[in-house]
């Protein structure tokens, strides 16, 4: 019996990710941090910045950022759709900086929405930490 699930990450350029066997997947819903384990309930929800985490047997951890998309989980199978998502270890740090000073800079706008202005603040959050990586 098999004591884990299927992870599927998808991005519009290609199928970034397929596993099987994923013990757990955090991903940064819109109602927060969100864990997957399997048989969790079907659900589908929307994500803001933030890190994915992925749980493989072995205590093996792998990271991604994403900015957005969408996730569902139906029968043991997670999927992810997002427009944009890199792996933390092989991000470039050139790239973390100049998003973090364009989304200061984004902040700053004076006709932003309160939607845009939260999911701008989420994502300055998770690029100053991954500066301090």
């Amino acid at each position: 019996m098999s004591n884990g699930f299927k992870l599927e990450i998808v991005n519009p350029e290609r199928s970034f990710l397929s596993k099987e066997e994923v013990l757990e997947v955090m991903v940064p819903a819109y109602e927060g941090n969100m864990g997957i384990l399997k048989d969790h309930i079907s659900i589908i929800s929307f994500l803001k910045p933030g890190l994915v985490k992925v749980f493989n047997s072995g205590s093996s951890e792998e990271t991604y950022y994403v900015e957005d998309g969408i996730i569902e989980f139906k029968n043991n199978c997670l999927s992810i759709l997002t427009s944009n998502i890199f792996d933390i270890k092989k991000i470039d740090k050139n790239f973390v900086k100049d998003a973090l000073a364009n989304a200061e800079k984004d902040t700053q706008s004076s006709d932003i929405s309160d939607q845009k202005k939260y999911l701008l603040d989420q994502k300055i959050e998770v690029l100053k930490s991954l500066t301090l990586n």
